[in-house]
């Protein structure tokens, strides 16, 4: 695997920092005078990325073998992008070089380049909200997989043109030792209880997690719930999903309202006291992939699109403790009722939910 511009490792999170914000919500007038015929799609990318043949891998991979390689874009880890890098290339013989960033710079890098009609990027892997920006600046190629049928209906947008690949997975962990399971909530509305007055813990920047509950449960009923949540019992408002389950497992924090599934799972392989659950409405973020319009590489783009979706790249995804969006590959979190973070919330209501988590997450928090 060769590296484009190596940089550290990004968090696994996908939070609306105010640089993020700025670009989610400036990208859809940054290209008014881009989608010119300078963008225009190639006729044979375009087709490839709606043929579903029985003889689709094969025309593929003939056509990736002559294009040689293909360039990716991702906000994974360094451990899942080598190790899908590697099985690719040993599989197919096709080279990936990969450009590892945060998903803000991800989307800024794409939109610069669309800027100057000059695609350097043939597969994009990141975040929802910034792959539903790309999409509304007309920059992405409608994809039809061939392992649609596998995959979370969730993961599948209505506009067709990314497709979820990985979940992050919002759950309730708690320390098994500081709170008896019997005793859980059942509802939202359970957590007004006064027994767990300074006991809860939430992340400082789950807007889009408090937006989808909220609505779930109804604007009104949901917005008074949790106002009497932090009025009778109080929150402990921490930063880092990571730090907050460390704070679970070492008693600190009893009960947090936003922890990610594998990070409560990856502390309780190693013998930590904590446990995850989730209360309806299940709440989780997808991440998803690309293929630009302006892609380079069709054949190898598409085909690596493929094999992060099937069972083979999903595998993977897994291993690093992702929750796949390939239902072939069983997990817990997908037994959940589970409802995905719309990315057109975060895009259009950005600043009606973060001025509510304020108000009554962060303002009440200590």
């Amino acid at each position: 695997m060769h590296d484009l511009h190596p940089e550290p490792d990004p968090a696994r999170t996908a939070h609306p920092s105010p640089t993020r914000r700025r670009l989610l919500l400036g990208a859809t007038c940054s290209l008014v005078g881009a989608a010119t015929p300078a963008l225009a799609q190639p006729v044979d990318a375009a087709a490839l990325a709606r043929m579903l043949s029985p003889d689709r891998e094969q025309r593929l991979l003939a056509g990736a073998r002559k294009e040689g390689e293909l360039s990716f874009y991702t906000s994974l880890t360094s451990e899942e992008v080598v190790g899908l890098a590697a099985a690719f290339e040993k599989k197919y013989g096709v080279k990936v070089k990969t450009w590892r960033a945060s998903s803000e710079k991800i989307l800024q890098r794409t939109l610069t380049e669309a800027r100057s009609s000059r695609f350097e990027v043939d597969v994009i892997e990141t975040n929802g909200p910034e792959l539903e920006a790309l999409y509304r600046e007309r920059l992405l190629l409608p994809l039809a997989s061939p392992h649609a049928a596998d995959l979370l209906p969730q993961a599948i947008r209505q506009h067709g043109h990314w497709v979820g690949t990985r979940v992050n997975m919002f759950v309730h962990a708690y320390n098994t030792q500081l709170v008896k399971k019997e005793e859980l909530p059942k509802s939202y509305a359970d957590l007004t209880h006064p027994r767990w007055k300074g006991r809860l813990g939430i992340e400082a920047e789950d807007e889009d997690w408090f937006a989808m509950v909220v609505k779930s449960l109804g604007e009104d009923a949901g917005l008074k719930t949790f106002r009497e949540i932090a009025r009778v019992n109080g929150l402990s408002v921490r930063k880092g999903h990571t730090l907050l389950a460390g704070l679970v497992a070492s008693g600190e924090v009893p009960l947090a309202l936003t922890v990610y599934s594998h990070g409560a799972d990856k502390l309780k392989a190693k013998g930590a006291p904590i446990e995850w659950f989730a209360l309806p409405p299940a709440i989780g973020r997808a991440n998803g992939v690309a293929v630009p319009r302006g892609v380079a590489h069709p054949h190898a783009a598409l085909l690596f699109t493929d094999y992060l979706l099937g069972p083979e790249g999903q595998a993977i995804l897994a291993q690093g403790g992702y929750v796949p969006a390939n239902k072939r590959l069983p997990n817990r979190a997908h037994e959940l009722p589970l409802v995905f973070v719309d990315p057109a919330v975060v895009l259009d209501e950005d600043a009606k939910w973060k001025k509510l988590y304020a108000e009554i997450v962060l303002g009440t928090g200590r």
